[in-house]
């Protein structure tokens, strides 16, 4: 129910949401689609509440649903803040955390380099949430059986001891399959493996959701209609977010027999203050540092943004023309392909610096350059 989303995520019900507030600098959403999740959620739970408190009439039912689907969607949200926290330690930004119609989401901006950062980032939603199932359990053994207060603190414990267990289930976009994803990504070496084993387990748990849900039918279940509308929901989601990530991961591998020194253009230097039409007439497919007097890089010379400056003044410094270069644009010529598709992938600029081991430019990469390369090798 709460995927930790580095560049994949599970179908996107809706982009946007109201914004309820923002911890560590982190908005929170809330996404117009969990509204038809809550009152789904009330109009399955109402009947079930009428028969574990059977003095309870319709409209008192139907109250105490919808502070449960409250509750739960608090749940949800703590377990998406503890994805968080574990990312901001890390150093790994998180644009925002969604809660939506199947639970939440925390979109963490760049994929982890490391599998034992995947791995811990994963494990500490299901941490918190079986965190809240203990806190909540030892106050319902604790309190005299009956009543809402009883019935809400009971629900809210089983609740959140199923988030838990379900996101420890071994498949993708689940915790427990970015955890096997990491275990195994450890053992060989290989993200592109961990990823497979997370997919097929997708699979077993989307089967397993359906099997589930038809026992509930078969044996008349109390909740046998709502076991059956949530198992239906998570099977889809577990089968299209696992999906996601298997394309994902087809995205970030570099193909065979493709090096980066096939793509990188020459690179040429030129005085941060040349006009920008002669600098444009100078790059002739290359790629450009523009560099001032005292020897810093201005930044790389944005080819678009020079011709529509040489258009109406080509004379102007072709300064006014480049793209600022940083640690986040620079790339070694001995870093790996796969690396160097990463860096690529989750920065956004156009081009990147690429320098030797003994930092002096040797090329430019352009984003555009690495993404026709991609297609043409896939076919």
């Amino acid at each position: 129910m709460s995927p930790t989303a580095s560049s994949p995520a599970p179908p996107k019900l809706n982009d946007g949401g109201l914004l309820l507030c923002r911890v560590a600098g982190v908005p929170v959403l809330l996404s117009t689609s969990w509204w038809l999740g809550a009152a789904l959620i009330v109009l399955l739970y109402t009947p079930l509440v009428g028969r574990i408190l059977p003095g309870a009439g319709i409209w008192e039912s139907a109250v105490l649903a919808a502070v449960f689907t409250v509750l739960l969607a608090i749940s949800v949200l703590l377990h998406e803040l503890g994805h968080c926290i574990v990312a901001l330690r890390m150093g790994l930004p998180v644009r925002r955390v969604r809660l939506f119609l199947l639970g939440g989401l925390s979109e963490i901006s760049r994929t982890p380099p490391k599998p034992v950062q995947e791995g811990l980032i994963a494990a500490a939603g299901p941490a918190v949430s079986l965190a809240l199932a203990g806190a909540t359990g030892l106050a319902w053994y604790a309190m005299t059986p009956g009543g809402a207060i009883w019935l809400l603190v009971a629900q809210t414990c089983v609740a959140n001891l199923a988030v838990g267990v379900f996101n420890l289930l071994p498949g993708l976009p689940l915790d427990g399959g970015r955890m096997l994803r990491a275990l195994l990504w450890r053992i060989t070496g290989r993200r592109v493996a961990g990823t497979t084993a997370g997919v097929v387990g997708a699979g077993a748990v989307a089967v397993a959701l359906l099997v589930y849900a038809l026992i509930g039918l078969f044996t008349g279940a109390d909740d046998q209609w709502l076991r059956l509308g949530v198992c239906v929901l998570m099977a889809w989601f577990v089968v299209a977010g696992a999906s996601a990530e298997h394309q994902a991961e087809q995205r970030r591998q570099w193909p065979s027999g493709l090096e980066l020194s096939d793509l990188v253009r020459p690179v040429l230097q030129l005085p941060a203050e040349s006009p920008v039409g002669d600098a444009l007439l100078a790059a002739a497919g290359r790629g450009v540092v523009l560099v001032r007097a005292d020897g810093i890089a201005v930044g790389l010379l944005d080819q678009t943004a020079a011709e529509r400056l040489a258009t109406h003044a080509p004379h102007e410094p072709a300064e006014r023309a480049a793209e600022p270069v940083d640690p986040d644009t620079i790339l070694l010529d001995s870093e790996s392909p796969d690396a160097v598709l990463e860096r690529v992938q989750s920065v956004l600029a156009w081009q990147f610096l690429v320098i030797d081991e003994e930092g002096r430019p040797s090329g430019v990469l352009r984003r555009e350059d690495l993404r026709s390369a991609l297609r043409s090798r896939r076919g």
